[in-house]
């Protein structure tokens, strides 16, 4: 059982105050024309300071909201407080079927984040609840990051820090002598999404061959950011470096997992700032121990945050980043923002900008107010 930490309610009026278990209006006898629940994990969330809710209220203010903040792991107390709300708003925790199923009034199920994998999205699409995410507000971080770790993992920078903090100053250089230059050596990607897209355009001016599999993507959206469009095996097998960026999916579980990283080249490299359940850590752990690969660069993990017995943590041929791609002083507030204008947007009875489930707005009371495609 979870436990309900506080309950926290912002208004329209910029009042705030903590509760405990009994949900109270914001003004006595006065509803609110709008309920928005926000679930946090009852640990807490270390994205922000619980009950600060001023960047999203910047879009909800003008409307009649009272936005309540519910910290719990369980789901019927959540739905104490959640069962009427007219949106949800989910970061970091878990929005299981059972809730889904037991909301009565919901139009919107919100997250501030690119993966909606903590969200039961099939059962959201039965209920005609369509989920929004934030796909682009922080493409290029991730994009950054992951070259970051390219170029890291390819040039050992982490070994020969630790090389030359210890003494071992004059062994970088024969170290290095082991690996061919950059320039002219293939990248694989996996998926072709914003980001992939975002590293090719990066990685491009560095020489590299580049390579994409996508089976969502067409071939002409390739050729035209100047990837060649091929099938996962021969990206496994021709990639010098291979960067991971798929999302977390039924499809996608464990999709790297021995018999596809015994594909790679013994020097190659693989990187995965995209969602840690889509490798079999397990294999990784292999592959690197036996040298199926030569150096990997991880900015996520199965496992989160990562144990203090796990094998990769004491190995030199992988770099490790706590999950932190998407991070960077523009990037919270923005995600923020655009939470709140996703919601604002379907109280106000709109579509959403995204939305993960699209095909439940034709089939709800929405309209649809933008010239432009959701891709």
């Amino acid at each position: 059982m979870g436990c309900v930490n506080t309950i926290s309610i912002w208004t329209t009026g910029g009042s705030y105050r903590i509760l405990g278990h009994n949900f109270r209006n914001r003004q006595e006898g006065v509803l609110a024309t709008y309920r928005v629940v926000v679930r946090q994990p009852a640990s807490g969330n270390p994205d922000r300071i619980p009950g600060n809710f001023d960047l999203e209220m910047e879009a909800l203010g003008p409307l009649d909201v009272e936005l309540t903040e519910v910290f719990t792991d369980d789901d019927d107390e959540f739905l104490l407080s959640a069962r009427e709300a007219d949106a949800i708003y989910v970061h970091r925790a878990r929005l299981s079927r059972y809730v889904i199923e037991n909301l009565t009034k919901c139009r919107l199920i919100a997250t501030g984040s690119v993966g909606t994998d903590l969200i039961d999205l099939r059962s959201a699409t039965e209920m005609g609840i369509p989920v929004s995410n934030v796909p682009d507000t922080f493409i290029e971080e991730v994009a950054d990051h992951a070259m970051v770790l390219i170029l890291s993992a390819y040039r050992r920078l982490t070994l020969l820090d630790q090389m030359s903090r210890s003494g071992r100053w004059s062994e970088g250089r024969s170290l290095l002598y082991n690996y061919p230059r950059l320039w002219g050596m293939t990248l694989g990607l996996i998926s072709f999404g914003h980001i992939a897209r975002a590293v090719a355009h990066r990685a491009a001016p560095f020489g590299f061959r580049i390579l994409a599999h996508d089976p969502y993507v067409g071939e002409l959206s390739m050729t035209r950011a100047g990837v060649e469009p091929v099938g996962l095996v021969e990206l496994l097998q021709r990639s010098d470096i291979v960067s991971h960026h798929a999302p977390s999916t039924r499809e996608t579980y464990h999709m790297m997992g021995e018999q596809q990283f015994r594909l790679m080249k013994p020097h190659s490299i693989f990187i995965n700032t995209g969602r840690g359940e889509t490798v079999d850590e397990g294999a990784l752990v292999k592959a690197l121990q036996e040298k199926w690969i030569g150096m990997a660069g991880v900015d996520v993990l199965e496992t989160e945050p990562v144990e203090s017995d796990n094998p990769l943590l004491g190995m030199e041929n992988i770099i490790i980043t706590p999950h932190v791609a998407s991070a960077s002083a523009r990037m919270e507030p923005e995600r923020r923002r655009r939470v709140g204008r996703e919601i604002a947007l379907v109280l106000q009875g709109r579509w959403p900008r995204a939305c993960v489930n699209p095909s439940v707005l034709e089939k709800s009371d929405l309209v649809r107010w933008k010239p432009y495609s959701m891709d």
